[in-house]
């Protein structure tokens, strides 16, 4: 008789957790489709730049012959007082606290 009141009060225990799964499942499927959904595009599609008019050619190759440049390259040279003065370093040196120890060779 215990075991028949026990049973039941669990069946209705259980019963009552799947109706109430069961109905917020279908609420939130409901809200879910009453939502209107907006999607928004953030760069309009790329266009693609129109061919050129006239066709220019590169010139043509020949074996062993120079390549003509205009105007004629120079070396990059400095002028006098940068190289009187030397290279500058690109960043100042790191603070001494920011410096690690050599690293010491395996022996």
């Amino acid at each position: 008789m215990l075991n028949d009141r026990k049973r039941r009060m669990d069946f209705l225990v259980a019963s009552a957790m799947l109706v109430s799964g069961l109905m917020l499942t279908g609420y939130s499927l409901v809200a879910v489709a009453r939502t209107n959904v907006q999607l928004a595009q953030g760069t309009p599609p790329l266009q693609g730049t129109p061919a050129p008019a006239t066709s220019d050619k590169p010139a043509e190759s020949k074996p062993g012959g120079t390549r003509p440049t205009t105007p004629a390259p120079e070396p990059a040279r400095p002028d006098t007082q940068a190289q009187q003065e030397g290279a500058k370093p690109a960043l100042p040196p790191a603070p001494p606290e920011k410096m690690a120890p050599p690293i010491q060779q395996k022996q």
